[in-house]
């Protein structure tokens, strides 16, 4: 299962490992401005000899075939950064760029599969089959996994693999269970109409933000009371923008949130449950409401055998150890959109390490990654990789 040329490669890379995550880190673009980025995946790629083609906006579909015939399997890293201040001022390699930051860890996606992509190009003569690298732009935003897949990155693969650094997880361990990962993510919007007027004449008005506030602290009984209680789900209010002036009393209400759950039936049951909960708290204060419903991303459920396979390979690379089982996040993640043409799972490696100051959640500006890391993601890239065409 496990291919001791790969190990001794990935360890031979180890400080351009480290490196390029560090050249990405200092650099971030934002989703679909990923140009640069996509410009030195490309180079390094050609430099390889690995064929490639870039995606529309940005973004790279790469193919390392195999000199035996088999399946083909793929592999994907995402490649955006965030509108985070960088908070890790005193870092050698802290971003460039003020308010962008990869505060979730897509720079060491990016150095880890590059990695990978060079220790199994090492080898490619052996593999029986071929290797798909996805370097996928705009994770962040939901849209890119859908571009990608839009413009050929799963044709004719029969398994896909990803990875996320975890700073929830200690460095080095690694956890891919079987079932539900990540969370469908939707996002909604909901618009209320009073009737505005005086501040001192409210009986001549319909006051959108009483009937707004109402909503808010009713909607919430949608999980608690209507929802089976052994079906995780959340629905969160983020943000709420109503009125003009403090003696005016507000005729339009702008709401917004997030719905997250694993399965699709509890899914369109709270989508069905918030149009009805915001048109009849409306209809109580003689407003109207509208609402907008968007769905984001699919749920992250890893294939069984996939999973297993990831379980296998980490153990025979690293020790039995290493495998942990992390529960189920509602964080989303567009990896989905790949399981949906294939088969696949989606592991976490651990990078947290409070004596190297890498615990922080993602998306914080403090985030950071324990390069030590590093080596186990482009290791288990590779040996998956290794692991399912040998099946």
């Amino acid at each position: 299962m496990i291919h001791a040329k790969i190990k001794e490669a990935i360890q031979a890379y180890n400080d351009e490992l480290v490196e390029l995550r560090r050249k990405f880190h200092s650099e971030p673009e934002l989703s679909f401005e990923e140009y640069k980025t996509t410009a030195f995946v490309c180079g390094y790629l050609e430099k390889l000899g690995i064929s490639y083609r870039k995606t529309e906006p940005t973004g790279v579909i790469a193919t390392i075939e195999g000199g035996k015939q088999g399946k083909t399997v793929g592999l994907r890293a995402d490649m955006d950064a965030l509108t985070v201040e960088e908070l890790n001022k005193d870092l050698p390699y802290a971003s460039k760029e003020e308010g962008k930051m990869h505060a979730c860890g897509h720079d060491a996606h990016m150095a880890m599969l590059l990695i990978a992509a060079k220790a199994l190009n090492d080898c490619k003569e052996e593999l029986p089959g071929n290797v798909r690298l996805i370097f996928q732009p705009a994770e962040e935003v939901a849209a890119g996994a859908k571009v990608m897949v839009k413009q050929g990155a799963m044709d004719g693969v029969d398994n896909v693999f990803g990875i996320h650094i975890w700073s929830q997880l200690p460095t080095g361990t690694v956890s891919c269970t079987p079932g539900p990962s990540f969370a469908s993510a939707d996002l909604f919007t909901v618009m209320f109409k009073g009737r505005g007027g005086h501040g001192a004449m409210p009986q001549a008005c319909i006051d959108a933000a009483v009937v707004a506030s109402s909503f808010v602290m009713n909607v919430q009984s949608v999980v608690s009371r209507t929802v089976d209680p052994l079906q995780p789900a959340v629905l969160t209010v983020g943000k709420m923008v109503v009125g003009t002036r403090f003696n005016v009393i507000a005729e339009n209400a702008v709401i917004e949130g997030t719905v997250r759950c694993f399965d699709p039936a509890v899914r369109d049951h709270i989508e069905q449950q918030l149009s009805q909960y915001a048109e009849q708290v409306a209809a109580v204060y003689g407003a109207t409401a509208k609402v907008e419903y968007k769905r984001g991303t699919q749920a992250v459920i890893n294939d069984e055998d996939s999973a297993k396979l990831v379980q296998q390979t980490a153990a025979a690379a690293f020790g039995a150890g290493v495998i942990r089982h992390e529960k189920p996040t509602m964080g989303g993640e567009d990896f989905s959109e790949y399981m949906m043409e294939a088969p696949g799972s989606f592991a976490l490696v651990g990078s947290g390490n409070p004596e190297k100051d890498t615990q922080w959640a993602h998306h914080h500006g403090k985030f950071n990654v324990d390069e030590d890391a590093l080596a186990t993601g482009a290791e288990l890239y590779a040996q998956y990789a290794w692991a399912y065409l040998n099946k």
